[in-house]
């Protein structure tokens, strides 16, 4: 299935019911006086956060959601049946934001978690509610009231631990390949990874989540590569790995480049813990010298290791050092 993290949809809640203006009329009772029941609460339509649903792709093709209008109200003090509800089934980790204001509607990170994305329209009042001393047999009514209608955005930011982000062809889909059972496409040309993918690693008895997106490059903010969209994926992340092709030429360049290209995206998501990781080490005779030079060059100050996605060399150390500091 295709990897689909974005739609747009409107969603139209039901209108009230009317109220009713009626009157008794038996054979027996000489005034019956009023009877009009309340007119039905219009359904609203809701969102859910669904574990068992890992894409939008459903709502690219469905894009228009109505709820049932209430029932108008009738004689014998009857009141109209209220309209069914529309709940909607969306990913967990969905954010849910008003497409003319970008106001944020909903952020469902949880499973089963829910939220009102329109409401129904409130019944309208039977004649019954407005009888009084002084008019015994009034015609007044109220309409139903209209249910909102809101043009929405619907955006997926996977929740992972661990996000790892950096050039194309650094290694990224050769790491989530070598410590997880994820099984991302892997080839010697750039932008191999087009969707994001996520792992699961277990190191000991503990676990965690890795989410690996498509490379970055140098101008991605303006829209060069495939721009900075799946960045929205490392938000949710407590810890980002930036992977670094230990065969390239200038490596301080490269690393600055991924981290001016955080900044321009989100200040929060430059700030967040990153860890450098040296790749390819098996390819680099000088591995470990490169990987010093450059960390002194950069004036790192933060943890940093050197790996081989291909053989596996320094992977496990470095899982074991993501689960002590993701530990609580």
């Amino acid at each position: 299935m295709k990897f689909i993290d974005e739609a747009k949809i409107e969603v139209h809640a039901g209108k009230g019911g009317d109220g009713a203006a009626t009157f008794r009329r038996e054979k027996y009772i000489r005034y019956g006086g009023p009877n009009g029941g309340d007119g039905g609460r219009g359904g609203s339509v809701w969102a859910r956060a669904d574990r068992n649903i890992n894409t939008l792709i459903d709502y690219r093709f469905d894009r228009i959601h109505r709820a049932e209008s209430g029932v108008k109200g009738m004689g014998a003090d009857c009141n109209g049946r209220g309209g069914e509800d529309v709940e909607l089934r969306v990913p967990v980790g969905t954010v849910i934001r008003d497409e003319e204001t970008r106001d944020l509607v909903a952020d469902l990170a949880k499973d089963g978690e829910r939220a009102l994305l329109a409401r129904g329209g409130q019944g309208g009042l039977g004649n019954i509610h407005f009888k009084s001393s002084i008019n015994r047999a009034p015609r007044q009514f109220t309409r139903g009231e209209p249910g909102e209608s809101r043009r929405l955005a619907l955006e997926l930011r996977v929740l992972a631990d661990v996000g790892l982000l950096g050039l194309p062809n650094a290694g990224k889909s050769s790491f989530i390949r070598a410590v997880s059972s994820a099984r991302p496409k892997v080839a010697d040309y750039p932008f191999t990874t087009l969707n994001p993918s996520l792992g699961v690693v277990r190191a000991g008895n503990s676990s965690f989540v890795v989410a690996d997106i498509p490379g970055l490059i140098e101008g991605a903010a303006d829209g060069a590569g495939l721009g900075h969209q799946f960045l929205r994926h490392l938000a949710r992340t407590r810890l980002l790995l930036h992977l670094v092709d230990l065969m390239d030429d200038d490596l301080v360049h490269r690393v600055r480049v991924i981290a001016a290209e955080l900044k321009k995206y989100d200040v929060a998501l430059h700030r967040k813990p990153r860890w450098l990781v040296f790749n390819k080490t098996d390819a680099v005779n000088d591995a470990k010298a490169r990987a010093e030079k450059t960390v002194r060059a950069l004036r790192w100050k933060r943890p940093w290791f050197a790996i081989s996605a291909l053989s596996g060399e320094g992977c496990d150390a470095l899982s074991k050092a993501i689960v002590r500091e993701l530990a609580p």
